[in-house]
């Protein structure tokens, strides 16, 4: 089941918003939680829903454990075998394949490679699992007592998925006590409808560009034609993402839930560093706060934690090399960064900054894009002249021009949509110290909002499959 889909926008979140409203008991309106976040789960993935139960309890009962051993060697045992146990259960589903065609590649080797499923949302879970075992340990945060309240937390439907990845101590006081309001379903209403309109009108249709240029081959387009599809792209990855995330937060602000944000216009940035910090926030945030700051290799050889975070991060992507290629490129440039200095770096012309930024991260999405090494390496020579210098390849092509003429106003839309254009508008109605246009600006949003709804409900129509990026790691 995905959030881009009618029956689940019409007819499986307003049931379980009944019935969770119907109750009157937070107890009840949990146990409803969980049983339409597994319901939900199983839809698509009906053999693995075990296995989220069984990470569930598993991760709950250790946190016990290790709160009551926390003063004994018996607390780091229990931290490292639940540690163990979640990243093996990671390895195992997402990089047995990888692993095993990595060594048949370098050792000429014929190990079979397994058909292994890869569970949905199993990178998503997993982390959130591991960020609780270790608030435990440190004593961030105070075991859940209650399995069920903690299988809420693991289990939420909207996170459940593709994020973000939510900290227990975000939700700790929630899961025991909450309540919502009228404030609480518009505005999470709104930013649901907004999220989808990011996926449906703008995502889905910016990826139509990106797999006629990208989805054969790469090997004789253009410069320019390769630079236009692959900042198309960009803009596909960020609204598909972050629309997920709008919705995730949204659904959470109705049943009561406060999320921190996963995306602050990242196109704004004017460093790498920037990027990183308004890009999946939650993700960043978790190998910063876990991994990063724990001194694997002592103080003196920080940068070695550095790289060792930005080859999880890419890593984490995917089980392919160009993932990994792709974290360890950003972190050569944070590196980078923080050997310049930010007082350099403040120093140099706002347009460097942001020409510099943009061109780094685009070409860091062709990296993320081509799973194929051999593509990848034609990407390269496409998007830096060299194709053009040798032959194989123009400065520019009709095709592409045609796309871009054909397609004007959705690119228009979508980079004027990369700047915080409605945040600005609702804070000016917001902070409007005329009440006529506080009126009109709450009125004339509503009905952007039904508009909106409208014209993504008819564009999912003839809509069969409308997965989400990120559901694939």
């Amino acid at each position: 089941m995905v959030f881009a889909d009618l029956f689940f926008l019409f007819l499986f979140l307003p049931l379980c918003l009944l019935c969770y409203y119907h109750a009157d008991r937070l107890r009840t309106r949990n146990i409803i939680l969980i049983v339409f976040s597994l319901i939900f789960y199983a839809w698509g993935e009906p053999a693995w829903v075990f296995l989220l139960v069984f990470s569930a309890f598993f991760n709950w009962f250790m946190g016990l454990q290790i709160d009551r051993f926390r003063e004994e060697p018996a607390g780091k045992l229990l931290l490292a075998a639940a540690l163990v146990v979640d990243l093996a259960f990671l390895l195992v589903f997402k990089y047995t394949g990888f692993f095993l065609e990595t060594i048949n590649g370098v050792f000429r080797t014929s190990i079979p490679i397994p058909a292994i499923r890869l569970p949905i949302g199993i990178s998503f879970f997993t982390f959130q699992a591991i960020s609780y075992i270790l608030d435990c340990y440190w004593e961030s945060v105070e075991p859940q007592k209650k399995f069920y309240r903690f299988l809420v937390y693991l289990s939420f439907f909207p996170q459940l998925i593709a994020g973000p990845i939510v900290r227990y101590s975000v939700i700790e006081k929630e899961l025991t006590n909450r309540k919502t309001n009228a404030v609480d379903m518009y505005e999470g209403a709104q930013r649901v409808i907004v999220g989808l309109a990011k996926k449906v009108i703008l995502a889905n249709n910016l990826y139509v560009i990106v797999d006629r240029f990208f989805g054969n081959s790469v090997q004789g387009m253009s410069l320019l034609g390769t630079w236009f599809v692959v900042i198309v792209y960009s803009m596909y990855v960020y609204f598909d993402f972050s629309g997920y995330s709008d919705m995730a937060i949204g659904m959470g602000r109705m049943f009561g839930f406060h999320f921190d944000e996963n995306f602050n216009y990242p196109f704004m940035c004017q460093t790498i560093a920037e990027f990183w910090q308004r890009w999946h926030i939650s993700l960043g945030s978790f190998f910063r706060d876990y991994l990063l700051y724990v001194p694997l290799f002592g103080k003196r050889r920080m940068y070695l934690s550095l790289f060792l975070v930005w080859f999880c991060t890419g890593m984490w992507h995917g089980a392919a090399w160009n993932f990994i290629l792709w974290g360890l490129y950003f972190g050569c440039f944070i590196f980078f960064e923080q050997r310049l200095g930010k007082k350099k770096i403040k120093a140099w012309p706002v347009w460097w900054k942001h020409i510099y930024s943009k061109l780094v991260i685009v070409i860091g999405f062709g990296i993320f894009y081509f799973e194929n090494l051999r593509d990848l390496g034609r990407f390269f020579l496409n998007i830096t002249g060299i194709s053009m210098l040798t032959g194989s390849g123009g400065f520019a092509d009709p095709i592409t021009w045609a796309a871009l003429v054909n397609n004007i106003f959705l690119i228009i839309a979508a980079v004027l949509f990369c700047f915080p254009l409605i945040p600005k508008a609702r804070e000016w109605y917001v902070n409007s110290q005329d009440d006529a246009v506080f009126r009109i600006g709450k009125v004339g949003s509503m009905i952007l909002c039904i508009l909106l709804l409208v014209c993504s409900s008819i564009m999912l129509v003839d809509t069969t499959n409308n997965p989400f990026l990120y559901w694939r790691f």
